[in-house]
């Protein structure tokens, strides 16, 4: 009797020790995003050679996402800056190669806008060439699945070129629900051709279910290069945009100031959303930021009929800040000279 004791204790505990160390060190399909950091953009950008020593700074921020164990899931569920998302709604079905990927994409596309703009706004002679859209992600129920890949670049849809994704998206949303469309695309660096139909997207539109991002070149004569190395996303560009105006046409805007913001820089300037607002502004008031530069687009119809409680990224950054009772200026913008001005209106106050 004492013998099966001490095997049944024995085995207690060997289930114990394994249960602890799932619990702690055994990774679900889960991630926790809470708030990260803030860099200085002069450590991932330079123009012309030269040293930006002006005071202050420009600084683009981030949102940590790490793995989840259970005892981590069960800590960010009380823990009301985090927030827990799934291995899905992450990558979107990409495993961890792709997903890096993916990003890469959209950090080149997020500088070579930036560098456009930054160039344009600073008056200097640029062109922006427009190669067509990278493939990001097909869904499920694309007819494309299995034939477009990651990487691959959209050229035309039904024999029309584009000059940017957004208007090739207008164009393929106006399409039939169910029709034929026919897609040229580079794979590998051959030319190609498929054919398949118009469906139903998850945002209530008409497309043909692939994710993607423009696929540019900047041509000038000035010198911009980054050092980004496996940072990856589109959500800098805003950032980036003023750094690079900045040294190429008024050295002085920052005036002292360390600055932070997030948001993407379109063709037009316009300022794109971001994802993690609330997380990102309290990245940018850890770092010691004074200014916060954020998105204020209106929220997609289409959006608020899923979630009509949807803020703005303006309505999630300035909710953060009186939550937490920060001390940070929160500015918000739907152009890069709407940044500008506002620099420029505020200096030596």
């Amino acid at each position: 009797m004492k013998k099966n004791k001490k095997v049944l204790l024995i085995f207690s505990m060997i289930v114990s020790t394994f249960l602890l160390w799932t619990a702690f060190l055994f990774p679900l399909p889960y991630y926790i995003e809470s708030p990260g950091g803030a860099s200085d953009v002069r450590t991932v950008l330079t123009v012309n050679n030269k040293e930006d020593d002006k005071a202050g700074s420009y600084n683009f921020v981030y949102i940590q996402v790490r793995p989840a164990t259970a005892v981590q899931l069960l800590l960010a569920a009380f823990d009301s800056r985090s927030d827990i998302i799934s291995k899905e709604e992450l990558a979107g079905g990409a495993d961890t190669e792709e997903f890096y990927r993916i990003s890469q994409f959209y950090m080149e596309t997020s500088q070579n806008m930036a560098k456009y703009q930054g160039l344009t706004l600073a008056k200097k002679e640029t062109s922006l060439e427009f190669f067509g859209v990278y493939v990001l992600n097909i869904t499920e129920d694309s007819t494309f699945k299995h034939i477009l890949n990651i990487a691959d670049t959209v050229v035309s849809v039904n024999g029309k070129t584009f000059q940017s994704s957004p208007e090739l998206i207008e164009y393929v949303s106006s399409l039939q629900l169910g029709s034929d469309v026919k897609v040229g695309y580079l794979s590998a660096g051959q030319t190609k051709t498929a054919d398949g139909k118009i469906i139903k997207l998850a945002n209530g539109k008409n497309g043909i279910g692939i994710g993607l991002v423009d696929h540019t070149e900047v041509k000038s004569s000035e010198q911009i290069d980054f050092q980004t190395g496996n940072i990856g996303g589109p959500s800098a560009g805003l950032m980036f945009t003023l750094a690079i105006y900045t040294q190429l046409a008024d050295p002085d805007l920052r005036d002292g100031r360390m600055i932070a913001g997030t948001g993407t820089i379109e063709r037009d300037g316009s300022v794109g959303d971001i994802g993690g607002a609330d997380k990102k502004v309290l990245s940018a008031a850890k770092a010691g930021a004074s200014i916060f530069f954020v998105p204020n687009n209106p929220v997609d119809k289409e959006i608020l009929k899923q979630k009509p409680d949807a803020k703005t990224n303006y309505e999630e950054a300035v909710e953060a800040v009186k939550k937490n009772k920060l001390d940070i200026e929160v500015v918000p913008v739907t152009h890069v000279q709407e940044a500008i001005d506002y620099l420029k209106k505020t200096k030596d106050q």
